[in-house]
């Protein structure tokens, strides 16, 4: 198979992703609770347990992305992925499930960051900066009809879906191995004798250091972070939240699992026109710049999930829930946008990895701490607090605005910034003298 362009892959990957994504995820939750009988708590810990494995696999996979092959990391996340739902559409307990859903921590890290850094290498980033906006809005074509396929195979059986997503992915797998190119990605160079494993270490070395030498860097993991634990909340309960709380209306004669394709899929029309506004309008060039569209983005975030977990009737919970999933599409490729700008390319992968290996802490985190909340009050109660969780990133973005003028450290003085920071830590575990006060 000839090698396609790297823009005509990438959206042809978005797409299918969003496809095989979605025909899995619009009734995974229903699954979950209707199957399987799970809980408020065992689906946080359902989280918990992917984000924990996540977080532990993420950059160690960001790092072989960097050092081996961009495209043989993506094939490996998107084949491994497959595997991991065909495995859940054939489990039958909690347990199973929960195996399912570590393993897909582990493969998921393989796709994450790596896509975002092939593109990058091949196409520059000033080019690859307004395909985030249009790939998401494939994505979204794509998951639209996901969702509309998932419904009508759930009305058949509710594992059916998932299976074919997972031979969906391994699918795909094989396609990008054949139709992706890597003209743009150089392994770093080892010298004679040199273990792969140093590299490794070189590599991850070096993405600290421009996380530590990039102060917006710094922040940007942290609002990752709180991101992270708000979502989870979002993401676990929404769906138990409509089905147990308040109760989905009658549609007839139809499967009560329409409901879960009626508010997917309205959430992706209403995302894919806001993507379409931003595409037009928003300049996402410059910290600053993206983190004002970010810190309004996030702020009616917050509003909107509050919303919903305080709205005693269906409808009003309703609009909150779709208000919520256009704004997080819209969130998404801003978000990549911020991260990616000015990146060293021998790291690109390694600190998009650490971008969502923040998030994964946040959701690692959130996830137990909420699902108490929901067992000991109630799940309203939990969806409140996982909207307020996301109030400290205004915070942050104010800062990141203030200091977005900083600009991307060149890589001879993010060397100089790290000596100063090395040589400020020794400098301050010398004492001044016998009479100087404790902790100065």
């Amino acid at each position: 198979m000839r090698r396609l362009r790297p823009q005509t892959v990438y959206l042809l990957y978005s797409g299918a992703e969003g496809f095989a994504f979605r025909l899995m995820a619009t009734i995974f939750s229903v699954f979950l609770i209707v199957e399987l009988g799970l809980d408020p708590l065992q689906l946080l810990l359902m989280g918990t347990v992917l984000e924990g494995t996540y977080l532990l696999f993420e950059i160690p996979t960001g790092v072989v992305a960097d050092t081996v092959s961009r495209r043989l990391s993506v094939v490996i996340g998107l084949f491994g992925s497959g595997i991991t739902f065909l495995l859940l559409a054939w489990s039958g307990s909690f347990l199973w499930a929960m195996v399912s859903q570590a393993l897909w921590g582990v493969f998921a890290t393989f796709q994450s960051g790596a896509d975002i850094a092939w593109l990058t290498d091949e196409i520059g980033e000033e080019e690859a900066r307004p395909l985030y906006l249009r790939s998401e809005q494939v994505w979204q074509g794509g998951a639209l009809a996901g969702v509309i396929a998932s419904v009508i195979l759930a009305s058949v059986n509710l594992r059916l879906p998932i299976a074919l997503a997972g031979l969906g992915f391994c699918a795909l797998g094989l396609f990008m191995a054949l139709a992706m190119r890597e003209d743009g990605f150089t392994k770093p160079e080892r010298s004679e004798g040199e273990h792969r494993r140093t590299a490794f270490t070189a590599t991850l070395k070096d993405g600290v250091g421009q996380v530590r030498a990039h102060h917006v860097l710094l922040l940007i993991l942290a609002v990752a972070a709180l991101h992270g634990a708000s979502t989870e909340g979002f993401d676990r309960l929404s769906d138990y939240h409509l089905l147990r709380d308040l109760g989905l209306p009658s549609l007839g004669d139809l499967d009560p699992v329409v409901w879960f394709g009626i508010l997917d899929g309205v959430s992706m029309v209403l995302g894919i026109v806001a993507l379409s506004v931003v595409k037009r309008r928003a300049h996402l060039e410059g910290h600053a710049a993206v983190a004002k569209i970010l810190m309004g983005i996030d702020a009616l975030l917050i509003v909107s999930v509050v919303v919903f977990g305080l709205a005693g009737q269906f409808w009003m919970a309703l609009l909150a829930f779709w208000v919520v999933g256009a704004l997080r599409t819209v969130r998404d490729p801003v978000f990549t946008a911020w991260i990616n700008q000015g990146l060293d390319p021998k790291t690109r992968a390694t600190i998009n990895s650490m971008g969502s290996q923040a998030d994964a802490v946040g959701q690692a985190a959130g996830g137990p701490v909420l699902g108490l909340v929901a067992t000991k009050v109630s799940t309203p109660a939990a969806l409140v607090t996982s909207g307020l969780l996301s109030l400290p990133a205004i915070g942050l973005y104010i800062r990141a605005i203030r200091r977005g003028s900083v600009g991307t450290l060149k890589p001879e003085e993010m060397e100089s910034e790290i000596r100063i920071d090395e040589a400020d830590e020794i400098e301050a575990e010398i004492p001044e003298g016998p009479h100087a006060p404790s902790g100065a």
